[in-house]
Parts: C-alpha cells; sequence; structure tokens
C-alpha cells in the first residue's frame, strides 16, 4: 500500500488501471488496497467513466487525502492592483 501512496502523492490523480501497471501490482489487488486505504481516509476514490476513443473504460480514480503539491519553480504572474 505504501507503494501505492507514494506514486499517487507524486502523480496526482490516477484511474486504478494506470495505477496497477505503473506500479506492477494486479489490478484486483489495488482495487482492494484502494478501498482499504479510502476507508481509513488516506485518499479520495469516486468510480470514473471515460471514453477514450469511443471506448467507454471505468474505474476507480483516486488521489491522496489533503495533499497540496508544491508550487512549479519559475516566475509567477504579478498581482494586478
Amino acid at each position: 500500500m505504501q507503494k501505492i501512496h507514494t506514486y499517487l502523492k507524486t502523480r496526482g490523480e490516477q484511474l486504478d488501471s494506470e495505477i496497477a501497471a505503473a506500479t506492477r501490482i494486479p489490478l484486483e489487488d489495488v482495487r482492494v488496497y484502494l478501498s482499504e486505504m479510502s476507508k481509513r481516509g488516506d485518499i479520495i476514490a469516486c468510480h470514473s467513466t471515460r471514453f477514450i476513443n469511443g471506448r467507454k473504460i471505468e474505474g476507480v480514480l483516486a488521489r491522496v487525502s489533503g495533499y497540496i503539491p508544491a508550487a512549479s519553480p519559475g516566475r509567477k504572474p504579478k498581482a494586478t492592483s
């Protein structure tokens, strides 16, 4: 489960199939881990349907709960007054 948590923290919101492919954990195990982590409050998960090239893809969309990534480096626009 730590591997999934670390992956979500670095990559942001991901589908369960993307997590399984990247971490090389079987999809069924990923779904079990995501449900356990969601019950504990470590992640936020919801069911999602996407259409990619006309194909319907259903899965669980997950992201780390309460985590705000650091601002990207570089210049920021100035506030207008």
